[in-house]
């Protein structure tokens, strides 16, 4: 493969695996693209002290541009995040400290730096944008940049005006000037650091419109166009001139929004989103995401999130539709995404982990990974004396529920669908002792495939 290949290839697999839904000119951006290496950024909020998996999107959008030679930038909030994007919110939000979005912007860092050297890419190049924003003076910004901005145009935005049209909501000036903030990021990521294309979701197109536009209408300034051309300087003429008009050598490219086949909302669970950070979400947690998905998501899912490369992807894509009851193509995209945001490690506890709860083979489960596995199913406290004359398994079915009666339970024994700690119990004269706590108080009572109990002894 050639240079120039490599250096177009990032548009051809974006575009094989479905992500690209809008450009600024897709023709334009690959001859960019493949004339030499370029910068690319995506900008990310610091709302939170971690992402989600809807922004896994864009991580992975830089990682396969760094992949086809070029440079990804990451650029984190750090001045907007200050404001907030008013984008897809109803109402206005909360006004973060600056202590807080330092603290958030260091939560994130984690998932970046895990990500960059579980890929192979050394360290992430991120960039703060409150280290040129927090420079422009208000009337700075006024004049050197509001200037370029109609307010008509900035209210016919999306983000913008279903806020505008909402009486009890409304949007305040703060928020209303965040597209402002946000053009400005890509002009200057443009003049400082040579940064000509600009990535998001095709919720941020507008935004990312809106830059490309003050990239073109700086640059208009700077050409110092001769006094004959106008009768007299009329600031207001050379403006419209530039519609239509393209920015020079800056492009935009936006993903589309990822959606469930059930209509559901990507990253949610019933126990809540899915964090990219592991004090947030467990990589058992995560792996079971991936692997409990939709069997009709999941070609999209490995097109969309892994690094898997194309001829791996469409034959784990032809064994799915072919024979979806296997689910190796789940697994696949469960161990794949586990690794590549936690680590092999981590993935190979939460694939024992997965496998163990399948198969009952529980005992040899680290503890935080037996507590978190099990966390979710019906437990119960015991007395730890007890367990000196040993409790009779009968009592303790009936007990924890999982048989009604002791006739139940000599049933249940007797047709060999109980297992204490993944071990099968047929004996009805069977007790628990001491010896059967794992960890040193914990035992773990299984009746057919699905049905657990744990037992807390203390």
């Amino acid at each position: 493969m050639s240079n120039d290949q490599k250096l177009a290839g990032f548009l051809d697999e974006m575009t094989w695996r479905g992500l690209i839904a809008q450009t600024t000119g897709l023709e334009e951006l690959r001859a960019h693209l493949t004339s030499g290496a370029r910068k690319a950024y995506v900008g990310f909020d610091p709302t939170a002290d971690s992402l989600t998996i809807g922004n896994l999107v864009g991580i992975m959008a830089l990682v396969r541009f760094a992949q086809a030679g070029h440079s990804p930038v990451v650029v984190v909030g750090g001045g907007t995040g200050l404001i907030g994007d008013p984008s897809g919110k109803s109402a206005e939000r909360m006004l973060l400290t600056p202590e807080r979005v330092d603290a958030n912007i260091a939560g994130q860092k984690r998932i970046f730096d895990a990500i960059w050297n579980n890929a192979g890419l050394g360290t992430p190049p991120i960039r703060n944008n409150y280290e040129w924003l927090q420079k422009l003076s208000y009337l700075d910004a006024l004049r050197d940049v509001g200037k370029y901005f109609s307010v008509n145009m900035m209210i016919q935005k999306e983000s913008v005006k279903e806020r505008l049209t909402n009486r009890d909501q409304g949007i305040s000036y703060t928020e209303f000037s965040y597209m402002i903030l946000q053009a400005y990021d890509f002009n200057w990521l443009y003049e400082n650091e040579q940064v000509s294309l600009q990535m998001g979701g095709s919720d941020q197109f507008g935004n990312i419109v809106c830059g490309l536009d003050l990239i073109k209408r700086v640059e208009w300034e700077r050409l110092q166009l001769p006094r004959g051309k106008y009768d007299v300087v009329d600031e207001s003429a050379k403006l419209r001139e530039l519609d239509g008009v393209r920015a020079p050598h800056a492009f935009g490219l936006t993903w589309p929004l990822v959606t469930k086949s059930d209509g559901g909302k990507f990253g949610k669970t019933e126990s809540g989103a899915i964090w990219l950070t592991a004090d947030r979400t467990s990589p058992y947690a995560f792996y079971q995401f991936w692997l409990n998905s939709a069997d009709a998501d999941i070609p999209k899912f490995l097109r969309f999130f892994t690094l898997l490369p194309r001829e791996q992807v469409e034959a784990l894509e032809a064994t799915h539709a072919a024979e979806p009851g296997k689910r190796e193509a789940h697994r696949e995209l469960a161990r794949h995404m586990t690794a590549l945001l936690h680590g092999e490690l981590a993935r190979d506890e939460a694939e024992n982990a997965a496998k163990a709860l399948f198969s009952g083979e529980v005992a040899g489960l680290p503890e935080a990974t037996l507590r978190e596995v099990f966390a979710q199913v019906p437990s119960s406290t015991h007395d730890k004396a007890t367990l000196g004359a040993g409790v009779p398994v009968l009592d303790l079915l009936v007990s924890t529920a999982l048989a009604t009666s002791k006739r139940e339970a000599k049933e249940f024994l007797g047709n060999g669908s109980v297992t204490i700690n993944g071990t099968r119990k047929a004996n009805p004269d069977d007790k628990v002792t001491s010896t059967d706590l794992l960890h040193g108080g914990m035992i773990l009572l299984r009746r057919g495939k699905k049905n657990w109990h744990l037992t807390k002894w203390q």
